[in-house]
């Protein structure tokens, strides 16, 4: 059996299985890391990484999977974000991942992956900006923007170069 075996219908392959346990554990994990690095990971985005790379080495169908599973399976296994918000963010990572395989057909890559990131976040403040701030407070929100637009910026831009490198050099196989 090679990790190129894959069903017909939902392009699994043994890659996708491996690439998933992986996401999961490192999502699980996350919290872990933060103590001990003593920084707050979840600046950067763990999920948003996951998905796009899953995005990058992996098929379509695993990254909506993932942009799905990701925020659930955290507020299930840690409680946090709750899951109010991890709705928003499964349904923020699912508008990147469908605005990305759309623009992609149409634009370069790099332009679609940036567009797909900078346009799901539009999203997730909009959704958070709709919710009325004392619920948002209620809820555990805290501040509307709870972290570094910067830092979003600086990881948007990290993960679009990456996932042009990786068609660039791949032709988009995985991804396809």
């Amino acid at each position: 059996m090679t990790a190129t075996v894959r069903t017909h219908t939902t392009g699994i392959t043994m890659r996708s299985i491996i690439f998933d346990i992986v996401a999961l554990g490192f999502i699980f994990l996350m919290p872990a890391f933060s103590h001990m690095l003593a920084f707050p990971l979840y600046f950067i985005e763990p999920m948003r990484i996951m998905v796009v790379l899953a995005m990058a080495h992996t098929h379509r169908n695993n990254a909506f999977l993932l942009a799905l599973a990701l925020p659930l399976f955290s507020f299930v296994i840690s409680g946090h974000p709750i899951l109010v918000k991890a709705v928003i963010i499964s349904l923020e990572l699912m508008v990147m991942a469908g605005i990305f395989y759309l623009l992609k057909k149409y634009i370069p890559l790099f332009p679609a992956i940036f567009s797909a990131i900078i346009v799901s976040k539009l999203f997730y403040f909009a959704v958070k900006f709709l919710v009325p701030l004392k619920a948002m407070q209620s809820l555990g929100y805290g501040n509307f923007f709870e972290f570094s637009l910067w830092i979003q910026l600086a990881t948007s831009l990290v993960l679009s170069i990456y996932l042009w490198k990786m068609w660039k050099t791949s032709a988009g196989k995985a991804s396809a």
